[in-house]
């Protein structure tokens, strides 16, 4: 019988189980030794944890802003939009970009143009002496009516101050309809031109009728003071220059600048100066014509209130406008209500009275009109520093 081979050690079973796997060696005690145990896999990395918030932020503005860039001409206009609509340099750093106008240029970039129709040709600027003539005209409109008023008598005196008033109407329409103080379309407030006529009116013969209606008139016609409108209409002429400067330089400050805060830090002086020029030469031209505080505070009135219409702001214009017709109107009517025989009524005028006594007839008009002014300029330094006034002009 053929004698068997015992088996080698590496192939020996092991005391306490089966053989050992192939590759290791197994230690004295029957354990396998860890050199010979072959080196484990490298874990698979656990996927990142995707990032929150889109990746392209731009793009989701894009889509909310489509209208407003689509609409755009230029990247200031996409800039001015979103100035109005509340945001901020700090909020474009949000959208990956230093300021209001690098994020509105991305977007002006990002918007396909290819497929719209070429825009129709800009009109043509009017010369630069058209806006100056039609400045001149209320001007020459008010010198016309006054040497008339001051040629005739009687009847004939009455049909010249009505032309005369027709006449001047038409020159302010012509100057506010062209050239520096046109508003955007539908940015008026139609009935804004009405109040304005009253507070002319009131400037003319407003103190004369209070003054009679204080001595228990009027039994007759009372007197007029021409000369404050006269120097209100020349006033137009530096008025309409300081605004066209003003939205000049406004533009091109605007194209420069890299920031709201850097817009408005360089166009508030320019605004400063703007607001304080035209109210220096009514100064001047009411010192010859007929100084009234009255009428100085109406001219600070009716300019910004103009400006404000003219970049934008009509309601707010309108309101001051309206506010200081019905103060200077309930001053009349509180005086001839003073009259009506019913108990407690002769002291609806005693603030009129008081007023007129202390300081003249002129006092109603340059409290109405100075603080209607005043409000107008607290709104005109925080609204005409914003791009967004500037972009359509």
């Amino acid at each position: 019988m053929p004698a068997v081979a015992p088996p080698s050690a590496d192939e020996s079973p092991s005391a306490d189980g089966p053989p050992s796997a192939p590759g290791h060696r197994p230690d004295a005690d029957g354990s396998a030794r860890p050199s010979d145990v072959p080196p484990a896999r490298p874990a698979t990395p656990a996927p990142a944890r995707p990032r929150q918030g889109p990746a392209d932020p731009v793009k989701v503005l894009l889509h909310r802003q489509r209208e407003l860039c689509a609409r755009a001409v230029d990247p200031l206009e996409i800039a001015a939009g979103l100035e109005a609509q509340g945001f901020t340099d700090r909020t474009a750093a949000r959208f990956r970009h230093r300021d209001v106008f690098a994020l509105a240029e991305e977007l002006y970039a990002r918007v396909p143009r290819s497929d719209e129709p070429p825009a129709p040709p800009a009109p043509e600027p009017p010369r630069p002496d058209a806006w100056l003539l039609r400045a001149l005209a209320p001007g020459a409109a008010a010198a016309l009516t006054c040497t008339g008023l001051a040629l005739t008598d009687g009847p004939a005196r009455t049909a010249t101050g009505a032309a005369g008033a027709l006449l001047l109407a038409g020159a302010l329409l012509l100057a506010a309809r062209r050239g520096p103080f046109r508003a955007p379309e539908g940015h008026t407030v139609p009935a804004a031109r009405l109040w304005t006529l009253w507070l002319l009116a009131y400037a003319v013969g407003g103190d004369g009728l209070l003054t009679a209606t204080l001595s228990g008139g009027p039994d007759g016609p009372w007197d007029l003071s021409t000369g404050p409108l006269l120097g209100l209409a020349l006033a137009v002429v530096p008025a309409a220059w300081c605004a066209r400067l003003f939205a000049d330089r406004a533009r091109r400050r605007v194209t420069r600048s890299r920031g709201l805060a850097d817009f408005a830090a360089g166009i508030r002086p320019l605004l400063v100066g703007t607001l304080t020029l035209p109210l220096l030469a009514l100064t001047a031209l009411l010192t010859l014509t007929g100084f009234s505080p009255g009428a100085l505070a109406l001219g600070a009135l009716l300019l910004f209130a103009r400006l404000l219409t003219v970049h934008g702001h009509p309601g707010t214009a309108a309101a001051a406008l309206a506010a200081a017709c019905a103060a200077e109107a309930l001053a009349l009517t509180s005086v001839l209500a003073s009259r009506l025989p019913l108990p407690g009524f002769d002291a609806l005028a005693t603030p009129v009275r008081t007023a007129v006594d202390a300081w003249g007839p002129g006092a109603v008009p340059t409290l109405v009109c100075g603080a209607a002014a005043l409000g107008l300029l607290a709104h005109a330094t925080g609204s005409l520093v914003r791009a967004s006034a500037h972009a359509t002009r």
